[in-house]
Formats: C-alpha cells, structure tokens, sequence
C-alpha cells in the first residue's frame, strides 16, 4: 500500500493547494494492520500515471460518489448496504481509518467500494475524468477552528472549481459540519460559484441528513446538544 503519492509537475500540471490536513496516524491495531496487508489488493487502488477507469476498477457502469475524508468508514459502510446499485470511492488519508474500513468490507461482503489512500487534491486533480462523478460528499472535514488556520480549511475556491470540473451536469455535493463559523463559509464559497445551486434556496441550509447515515461520532455530538449544518449543492448544466 502507498503512502501519499509525490506527483510529476510536468506530467501532471496542477495548482499547489494548502495541506488542509495534518497526519495524526495514533495507534494502528493489528487487525487494521492485517486488512492493509491482505485486502488491499481487493479494495484499494494504487494510483499510477494515467486517469482512472472507474468502469474496469468497479467492472460495470453504474452512479459513482466520491467521498473525501471518510474517516474510518462508517458512512461508506451504511451506504454501500443501502445502496449496492452505487459504486462508492472513498478518498482517506489515514490508515487506521483505512484498515478498518477494508476489514468491514470484508466481513459483510460489500463489493461496490474502492479506497485511495492519498490527498483528495491530487487524486481529483491527477486521476478523476472531468465529468465523471455523480456525487461528491464531504462530512466533517477538519474545521480548522483558529482564525490563523482557516485558510487551510478544504472548502475554498479553488477546490470548489476543480470539484465541479470532476461532477456529472445536475450532479451534486452534499457537505456537513458541526462548526457554524465553517458553516457560514461553505455557504458563502459555495453561493459565490456559479456552476453550483442551493437545492434547499439561496443562502439556505438543508433541512436534515438528505442521503447522509448519521455516524456514531455525529450522534454523540447531537446528545450533547452540537448542531450539525448540511449544505447540498446541485451542478449546472453548463460545460466547460
């Protein structure tokens, strides 16, 4: 399995994003440790010098979703059960998150999920089609809470446009936080853009999950009275 990937500027001319993360990897359990060794080859992409074909790696053509930063891969799970028609990519840099998310996968035979373990910059910048995902989900991406780190914050222009480059027309992405002041600047990013519509009015939030399961970590927050804000943004139809 690789680590994050170091990419040719020549080959692959691309902006240079701020890291919007920081590499905390904690303990790794043997078993993580196990489903990396052993399913990876099943379940995890290695990236290479050429676009994916998402339709040879999932091996039929059916509505694909990309989700950025699953964290240890409750959301993908729940999912991939309810939903076995959708092919579901998972984009995470943490292989703790990783490991468990391939041995779940394992142990309720779900098929339709692959796994890179890179930066979501790169890999939508070097190895998405333009125009080949139905959906993109973004839950609880790190909020950055210091004023002096919000710009490192993922949601910024720049990663909006190259998300809807990546976008089928009429698709969608869906966002959640638990930090209003996160909140208030992804609606701000968002309404500014306008390949992007609030399917919920402008300047409004989504009322409930949409699609999104709820995360034992989510529930938890909720117990204790955390408000969560979703944002569901539908692409134009124009092209570039």
């Amino acid at each position: 399995m690789p680590n994050l990937l170091k990419f040719n500027q020549e080959t692959h001319p691309q902006i240079q994003p701020v890291r919007s993360f920081v590499r905390r990897e904690g303990r790794i359990t043997p078993a993580q440790k196990k489903a990396l060794e052993q399913l990876w080859p099943l379940y995890g992409i290695d990236l290479r010098a050429e676009y994916l074909n998402l339709e040879l790696i999932f091996n039929r053509e059916a509505p694909r979703i990309l989700e950025i930063g699953f964290g240890n891969g409750e959301s993908l799970i729940q999912q991939a059960r309810t939903r076995p028609e959708t092919d579901l990519l998972g984009v995470e840099v943490y292989q703790p998150g990783v490991g468990r998310l391939l041995a779940c996968l394992e142990t309720e035979g779900l098929k339709n999920v692959r796994v890179i373990c890179a930066d979501a910059w790169n890999v939508l910048q070097c190895y998405i089609v333009d125009r080949s995902l139905d959906g993109v989900q973004i839950f609880f991406p790190d909020p950055w809470p210091k004023k002096r780190h919000h710009k490192r914050r993922l949601i910024q222009p720049p990663f909006v446009d190259l998300i809807w480059h990546k976008i089928k027309p009429y698709g969608w992405l869906h966002l959640a936080t638990d930090w209003q002041n996160y909140a208030t600047q992804m609606m701000a990013v968002l309404s500014q853009y306008p390949g992007f519509y609030n399917l919920a009015g402008k300047g409004n939030f989504t009322q409930g999950h949409g699609q999104r399961p709820s995360t034992k970590f989510e529930r938890r927050g909720r117990d204790q009275g955390n408000l969560v804000w979703e944002l569901i943004f539908k692409r134009s139809k124009n092209t570039d």
